[in-house]
């Protein structure tokens, strides 16, 4: 050490007898160390361990306690829960093998003054502490919270739309998709067209009065989105969705055959459709 108290002299290489995990711990927070340029005394006087504690830490001679981990990880910038998740293992390692000697908190000496406002927590107190709930868990439980209740904003939001939009242009008339579909992906309805009795026909449904609007969905859907199909009108996909696509064709339809162009099926739009 220096005069000054605050620099290690050329670092020593960590004891042949380390355990890799410990070892992989130890020369990320060495990394860190690196990287914020900050000698000993003033790494310990930002994170508040005394300049002994860290040559330990750093030395590998003393497990660091999760607090100093995610104090240098904060002065380095980087992300604490890899470094947390490195030191869980390495405490696991250290814990199953040789236990740390607890050493006495160091009092404050002219080569180490207290700084205002940072404590020096020694490694006797951070040990007695207990343990501390695991952080990398705890973050996962937050996401997975958070990734649930943006999926619920977002559907809620989607179908409040949907709602008002059939409000705009129109009451619902035709039956709800069954539940399992909903659930399921969306259906796709093949197109037989025929001709009976002088009437077009897709195979689907039967229908020449059922009422069809904007946000509607189900098989007489379906039906009406092939006969637009085969009367040369694209309605998009034949999903049995009455979206916006459906309902431009309807009233593409409507205005060919001069009837009133409101963009819903009704009695006289499945004439002009099955003639």
């Amino acid at each position: 050490m220096t005069a000054s108290g605050g620099n290690m002299p050329r670092r020593k290489a960590l004891p042949a007898e380390l355990d890799p995990r410990v070892r992989q711990l130890v020369t990320q927070l060495r990394r860190l160390k690196d990287r914020s340029e900050l000698n000993m005394l003033q790494l310990a006087a930002k994170t508040g361990y005394s300049q002994k504690s860290w040559e330990r830490y750093l030395g590998g001679r003393s497990l660091p306690p999760r607090e100093a981990v995610e104090a240098l990880a904060r002065i380095g910038g980087v992300d604490p829960v890899r470094l947390l998740a490195l030191h869980e293992v390495a405490a696991d390692t250290w814990n199953g093998g040789r236990a740390p000697t607890p050493t006495p908190a160091p009092s404050p000496s002219p080569e180490e003054p207290a700084q205002p406002g940072f404590p020096v927590v020694s490694d006797t107190l951070a040990t007695r502490s207990g343990p501390k709930p695991s952080l990398g868990r705890s973050l996962r439980i937050a996401l997975v919270a958070g990734a649930v209740a943006l999926v619920l904003a977002v559907t809620s939001t989607v179908l409040l739309v949907l709602r008002l939009n059939a409000h705009e242009n129109g009451p619902t008339v035709t039956s709800p998709v069954p539940a399992a579909a909903s659930a399921s992906a969306p259906l796709v309805y093949t197109c037989r067209i025929q001709q009976i009795d002088g009437l077009w026909y897709a195979g689907i449904s039967r229908t020449r009065d059922a009422e069809l609007a904007y946000g509607g969905a189900g098989s007489d859907v379906a039906e009406a989105q092939c006969l637009l199909r085969r009367a040369g009108i694209s309605p998009g996909g034949i999903d049995g969705m009455f979206g916006p696509l459906t309902q431009r064709a309807v009233k593409a339809m409507q205005k060919r055959a001069g009837l009133d162009v409101d963009g819903m099926v009704g009695p006289r739009t499945w004439q002009a459709l099955r003639g």
